[in-house]
């Protein structure tokens, strides 16, 4: 009795914990909304994300400069890491053995647990004098180094950590019959690989992609470190710009006094809210279609 008291207990405090969750992220966008509510009736949203203009002294108020910084940011720099993080996951978990397999685990386990703030502050020595000198000259452009192309490298190796490790897991968790099976058809291990083992870790995979997208997306500090802040849509990835993220930051602190200005900026992270729920709404229904086309059992 006392047993079963406890499972309805658990069960009554995991629902409430899930409602609980729900609510909050309503009550966020709801806060978010309302605080927008002044800028959205002064100006037409069409026209804030489409134009280029960025200038709270004028009551101009264009978001489009950030919104491509920003896309330019989180598709070069998962370009850069994904294949790097699904090349490093397969060599620790299909490859590397022994001690040789803890150390390398454990490093990458290191990369993941130091503050981006850190990477930043590093790239600022190496990175950026490395990308203004010798990087933006091969491609024919003159940099000073920061900008858009050092931000989307930086921010790659920031992600790269995690999703080695959550794709690792992914891998490992698959049952040894698999590796079997297909080794006993007479499938060399890449084949393997390639043709059983991605596939079944498939979603777990693609998670650990999401996960990568949603921090590349959302970073603040290594961007506002690294971009140069130009509110302007760059002519090339080296350079400089703005992201949403760095908007907030560089022009809420001496802005909250200007009611619209203050509004825009909360309508910023109102955008961002949105487009990372759409994000995971959608790769959720991506997740359930690949178990279900990929699924081992």
């Amino acid at each position: 009795m006392g047993r079963y008291r406890i499972d309805q207990l658990s069960a009554y405090w995991l629902t409430a914990a899930g409602y609980f969750a729900v609510g909050l992220f309503a009550l966020i966008v709801l806060l978010l909304l309302y605080e927008s509510l002044p800028v959205l009736s002064e100006f037409s949203l069409v026209a804030m994300l489409t134009s280029a203009n960025w200038d709270p002294a004028q009551n101009q108020f264009g978001f489009l400069p950030a919104i491509v910084g920003t896309v330019y940011v989180a598709v070069l720099a998962m370009a850069m890491g994904v294949p790097i993080a699904l090349l490093a996951a397969i060599y620790i978990a299909e490859y590397a053995t022994g001690r040789l397999k803890t150390v390398v685990s454990s490093f990458v386990d290191v990369l993941a647990a130091i503050p981006s703030v850190i990477f930043g502050l590093v790239a600022l020595v190496v990175v950026v004098p490395f990308v203004g000198s010798y990087v933006s000259p091969v491609f024919g452009g003159s940099s000073a180094g920061v900008g858009i192309f050092t931000v989307s490298l930086v921010m790659a190796i920031v992600v790269t950590p995690f999703m080695i490790s959550l794709t690792v897991e992914s891998l490992e968790a698959l049952p040894d019959e698999l590796r079997e099976s297909s080794l006993g058809v007479g499938a060399t291990k890449f084949e393997t690989i390639r043709h059983v083992l991605l596939r079944a870790a498939g979603p777990g995979i693609f998670s650990a992609i999401l996960l990568g997208f949603g921090r590349v997306f959302g970073a603040t500090i290594v961007p506002a470190l690294l971009i140069g802040g130009q509110t302007q849509i760059p002519d090339s990835i080296f350079a400089t710009g703005q992201t949403l993220p760095t908007l907030i930051v560089s022009d809420f602190g001496e802005l909250m006094s200007l009611p619209l200005t203050q509004s825009a900026l909360i309508f910023v992270g109102l955008m961002l809210v949105v487009v990372v729920w759409l994000f995971n709404f959608g790769a959720m229904l991506i997740r359930r279609r690949l178990k279900r086309r990929w699924q081992y059992q």
